[in-house]
């Protein structure tokens, strides 16, 4: 799964202050039993819940109904790429966890290269990465879609400390960068991206999908470049 949301995080790095995720200052029985970021289950089949939404299954009327009529909906796609069909929120709190959620449907490139020429608006988010609105005739199409993906980015920095602490040790680590590391859970679907230039993002799939999650990774810290300086 790839998801466009770089653009998104390095922009708050320059919006929000270096406030620290302190996820330990919360009394136990304060903690909800569902809803927060580190609260993944997963189930039989590959498939995992975590927001109260289960990947692959829930649909994007699900997340809306979850998170409030605000979902902003469009295609988010990069020149050459067909793109993908998002639902976006400026603001959400997961348990006590507030931030921004992208919501990730499941369509075929054909359907989403139809919604991407039926677009009333088609604007540029930052370089060449576009952002095309949806037609209110599409809009179901888009809602019915199952969720391949979840990604959620803190109003605040993580704490690496606490991030162990509440998600455990990592599988692998894959730093693709010289400011950005992924903390790779596989059991859980969760990629976890350390970035100290800008904000922190955590990426959920299923399960059973994650080696597409991971694959694109390995090949970016291949053939990776230092940054310049």
């Amino acid at each position: 799964m790839k998801l466009t949301v770089a653009i998104i995080v390095a922009a708050l790095a320059v919006l929000l202050g270096p406030v620290v995720w302190q996820f330990a200052t919360y009394k136990p029985q304060s903690v909800p039993s569902s809803g927060l970021p580190w609260q993944i289950e997963t189930l039989p089949g590959g498939e995992a819940q975590v927001f109260g939404l289960t990947l692959g299954r829930s649909t994007l009327a699900d997340a809306r109904a979850r998170f409030g009529t605000e979902m902003q909906l469009a295609v988010i796609a990069e020149p050459g790429e067909d793109g993908n069909v998002e639902g976006y929120y400026e603001s959400v709190t997961a348990g006590f966890v507030a931030g921004k959620l992208i919501v990730t449907a499941e369509l075929s490139p054909e359907l989403i290269a139809g919604m991407r020429e039926r677009a009333p608006k088609t604007q540029y988010m930052q370089s060449t990465t576009r952002r095309a609105t949806l037609a209110p005739t599409d809009e179901a199409a888009a809602l019915a879609a199952p969720i391949r993906g979840l990604a959620f980015i803190p109003g605040a920095q993580l704490d690496e400390a606490v991030i162990l602490e509440r998600f455990g040790q990592p599988a692998e680590r894959i730093r693709v960068n010289a400011h950005q590391e992924h903390l790779l859970y596989p059991a859980k679907g969760l990629d976890l991206v350390l970035d100290s230039k800008g904000r922190e993002l955590l990426q959920y799939v299923a399960p059973a999908r994650f080696e597409a999650l991971r694959a694109p990774l390995l090949a970016q810290a291949a053939g990776g470049k230092p940054d310049k300086p």
